[in-house]
């Protein structure tokens, strides 16, 4: 996947004539607490340093910025908190997976047309979210 990120100012015109779409992935930490109440599923409150991942179609540059802002407004929302506090995860069980499609709806609800998500919630553990093709 190609990262424009890097580059000190946007590309000349003949460089995006003709551009269709870019896949753009961003990354961002984030701590927070959770537990786990439900049936089968029961653990005392703790927290992790948790790491998401977000890759989306971008079809211009300026969509860039739009897509970090996007992912700082999630990361802000949730950064330090207790996420079973999280009115989106009322009645859900605050797991990596609910998180990656919490957030890949977010980033849709923003005009995105999502890739994938990921959600890791520590070293070894990652929980993706895409939307299949029907």
């Amino acid at each position: 996947m190609k990262s424009f990120s890097n580059l000190s100012k946007a590309p000349s015109a003949p460089y995006t004539q003709g551009m269709s779409r870019v896949r753009l992935s961003l990354r961002r930490p984030f701590v927070a607490d959770h537990f786990h109440d439900l049936p089968g599923f029961v653990e005392a409150r703790h927290g992790h340093n948790w790491e998401l991942e977000a890759t989306v179609e971008l079809h211009d540059f300026q969509q860039e910025a739009h897509f970090s802002n996007a992912l700082d407004g999630w990361v802000k929302d949730v950064d330090y908190t207790l996420l079973n506090d999280q009115p989106w995860l009322s009645q859900r069980n605050p797991t990596a997976e609910t998180l990656a499609q919490w957030l890949l709806e977010h980033l849709e609800g923003a005009g995105f047309h999502v890739t994938e998500t990921r959600i890791r919630e520590k070293t070894n553990y990652w929980a993706a979210c895409r939307r299949e093709a029907v």
